[in-house]
């Protein structure tokens, strides 16, 4: 069992920054890929950007592509999303996810409960 909890959200303006934290505890991630998912209001959850267990690899969404990186630090268990250049339309609550897998796949075990992010216009 890993519990996550994500940090880090809040209101910021459109062309601002956040970084996003997800820590993890009831056992090591330093073998599952992570993910981050986003939810807006009316919509179905969206994947965000994944990266594998040793960090070596990661991927995106195109719509984030350029101005969010994810990374990890298995040394504290946890794993981070910097988000910069933010819009309106990045609008949602996030989620952290630990992946079944070392590598990326679509297949998450654990979920968090979520951050909101409100980016202002």
């Amino acid at each position: 069992q890993v519990l996550l909890v994500e940090s880090g959200g809040g209101l910021v303006q459109a062309g601002g920054s956040l970084r996003l934290s997800c820590a993890t505890s009831g056992r090591s991630i330093s073998r599952n890929a992570m993910g981050w998912f986003r939810q807006a209001p009316g919509k179905e959850r969206e994947f965000v950007a994944a990266i594998t267990a040793s960090g070596g690899s990661t991927d995106y969404a195109d719509s984030v592509k350029g101005r969010f990186i994810i990374s990890r630090d298995n040394a504290k268990n946890t794993v981070y999303l910097q988000m910069s250049s933010l819009k309106p339309e990045d609008t949602a609550v996030y989620y952290c996810a630990a992946g079944r897998w070392l590598i990326i796949a679509p297949d998450y075990d654990f979920w968090g409960q979520g951050t909101q992010v409100t980016v202002s216009s």
